[in-house]
């Protein structure tokens, strides 16, 4: 695999902590946009999260060690999607996802629209049949079919569904009639944001999403589940969301009680006004690396 150099890996890595041979993990960036309904840029969000990558410390303070050192990160070169239909495209990621599984790495899968998800768990779901798929994000995304096509961005979780419906939602503020009923005849576990501030499921509602989680999870992290005040630049930002302290609590309970075995970060729409998001999103993604590996 063709991985990229220290000026322009994932956190700036130098070559002995960032080969893939070495590496237990592996950033997977994946520069898809064909589907997006409202904001654009999404292409340029892998590439914008590594540039950003490069200014977030190697410590982190909560897990008192240095992942990136522990368990090296390789990044890999961006493949180009642009003369190729959605489908297949989502062919070649599953294709890809498949074969780093196979060499035994962690995968991170930085995007792009939220349609790379789903090939992305369709091959961690043939490596982990009991996988549970734990969502971050304000929309629902269980749309049968959007704007012409199944593999829009909004029906990535009904293609996933297809394949389990043992699925955790949180931060939920938008969906449709369909969408709504969908959840309510399948069992879907969705804590609306609404739900969770006006008390529901209690002060510690970390706790009960967690609970509703099976022992191997990943997680797919749709950045508009967090409140545009905190992360503005994303396709379709609403307004309610969830906070970064609240957020990193819950992600890091799952990480101490459960096997976090990938996860992908998506739906970055880089702006020059909002600068900030971009190391957000960044600051995310090496959050989300340290706490997967707290029980290793």
């Amino acid at each position: 695999m063709k991985v990229l150099n220290k000026q322009s890996n994932f956190l700036g890595l130098d070559k002995k902590y960032s080969d893939y041979e070495n590496s237990q993990i592996v950033i997977l960036p994946i520069p898809l946009e064909k589907t997006v309904s409202y904001g654009k840029g999404t292409a340029k969000g892998p590439k914008e999260i590594l540039k950003a990558s490069h200014y977030v410390e190697f410590f982190d303070e909560e897990t008192n060690g240095e992942i990136c050192f522990e368990k090296g990160i390789a990044t890999l070169h961006e493949d180009d999607y642009s003369k190729l239909t959605l489908k297949k495209s989502l062919d070649k990621i599953y294709t890809k996802a498949k074969t780093l599984l196979h060499d035994g790495k962690f995968v991170v899968t930085l995007g792009g629209e939220h349609s790379v998800s789903f090939p992305v768990i369709k091959a961690h779901l043939e490596k982990y049949p009991d996988l549970s798929i734990f969502q971050i994000d304000a929309h629902s995304d269980l749309r049968q079919i959007y704007e012409g096509t199944k593999y829009s961005h909004a029906c990535v979780m009904a293609r996933v569904a297809e394949l389990t419906t043992q699925i955790t939602q949180v931060g939920i503020r938008a969906q449709c009639k369909e969408e709504a009923r969908f959840i309510k005849e399948n069992g879907i576990k969705t804590f609306y944001t609404r739900d969770i501030r006006t008390n529901k499921f209690g002060k510690n509602w970390q706790k009960k999403v967690v609970e509703t989680l099976g022992e191997n999870i990943y997680i797919t992290f749709d950045l508009d589940g967090f409140d545009p005040s905190l992360l503005p630049a994303t396709g379709t930002p609403e307004p309610g969301g969830l906070f970064w302290d609240e957020t990193m609590k819950l992600l890091k309970m799952v990480g101490e009680s459960k096997n976090i075995v990938g996860f992908d970060v998506v739906e970055l729409a880089p702006s020059k006004v909002h600068t900030a998001s971009n190391f957000t999103a960044s600051k995310l993604t090496y959050k989300l690396m340290n706490y997967s590996f707290l029980n290793s």
